[in-house]
């Protein structure tokens, strides 16, 4: 199905499609007109795109998340007015629904190194590029879903290896260039409790599974579900990686709701300026059988109201409904 699926996305991007067209005129119907080549990718989108399902790989940001003790803890908050504005609020008093008519969050985020997030080679090595200089060909790719939960269940420190990886090619085929390779282990599946932030043993990626990849493969990145890339005590695999200008995806989440083989990734991150960290969002597009995620439909916009309004909760230290 995901094989077919994919192919799909070549063929609507043709600008005719001979056979077809010739079946269409022998039965008497009118084919449609040729797509231009400057419409391919509408045409790509429409028979391809929309029908799919997507599925999002990313774990919310809050004040409580896991993140590495070296890090101070962040806070949510209501926006101050920094000034007295004429009409709202004066310097100092919280901007709320009711007297102004908008609200808007202070937050005091102590890392960029929190939940899911794109690591760009400066995180360790300054000569390569922050987040803000990744290319913006980052946005979609082919991705690539290799399982150890099995070898995880017997040695909650396995680091995934060439031979599995040949393993999933022996399966699925050779791992495209350029595609996205991220590790599932099901750690996740115990988020957000704290205690993860801690453990010292926790699924990997070895070093000669990362050099393989790039270097026989020719991927993007990968990503893990883990906060590190390995429990090596010189974090060996992340240092290769930084060091030779690639970056790598951390904390993805919910990798058993998509297919090994045939998905894309959707890849956003915020644009911070010289920025060693970015907290991401990816999300699965799935082919449309596919039976986890959403498709797009008329709920997209305008988006469904709420009978139970967001209000700030002291308690939780963030907005809640």
């Amino acid at each position: 199905m995901s094989h077919s699926w994919t192919a799909r996305l070549s063929a609507s991007a043709r600008v005719s499609l001979p056979a077809a067209l010739l079946g269409m005129a022998v039965a008497g119907v009118a084919p449609p007109p040729p797509v231009p080549d400057d419409l391919a990718l509408w045409s790509a989108y429409q028979n391809v795109l929309k029908p799919a399902k997507y599925v999002d790989l990313t774990h919310t940001i809050t004040p409580h998340i896991p993140v590495w003790a070296g890090f101070a803890g962040s806070t949510f908050a209501q926006a101050q007015a920094g000034a007295d504005v004429e009409g709202l609020a004066k310097k100092g008093e919280t901007f709320t629904y009711g007297k102004d008519g908008f609200e808007a969050t202070q937050y005091v985020l102590r890392t960029d190194q929190l939940g899911t997030q794109l690591d760009p080679p400066a995180h360790w090595a300054p000569e390569y590029p922050a987040i803000d200089e990744l290319p913006p060909t980052y946005a979609v790719r082919p991705l690539a879903v290799v399982s150890i939960v099995e070898q995880v269940k017997a040695n909650p420190n396995y680091a995934l290896s060439v031979a599995d990886i040949e393993r999933w090619e022996a399966a699925h085929g050779r791992i495209p260039e350029g595609a996205v390779v991220f590790v599932r282990s099901d750690w996740s599946k115990a988020w957000p409790d704290p205690k993860l932030a801690a453990l010292k043993e926790f699924p990997g990626v070895s070093l000669e599974a990362l050099k393989f990849l790039h270097e026989q493969r020719h991927i993007l990145f990968h990503g893990h579900e883990p906060l590190d890339t390995d429990s090596t005590p010189t974090l060996e695999g992340e240092s290769w990686l930084m060091h030779n200008g690639y970056t790598q995806a951390e904390g993805v989440a919910h990798l058993d709701q998509v297919p090994e083989a045939g998905a894309l990734v959707a890849i956003g991150y915020p644009k911070f300026g010289g920025g060693t960290g970015g907290y991401a969002r990816f999300v699965a597009i799935c082919p449309p059988g596919w039976p986890f995620g959403v498709a797009i439909g008329p709920g997209d916009a305008p988006l469904p109201r709420s009978d139970r309004p967001l209000h700030f909760d002291q308690a939780s230290g963030m907005r809640v409904r």
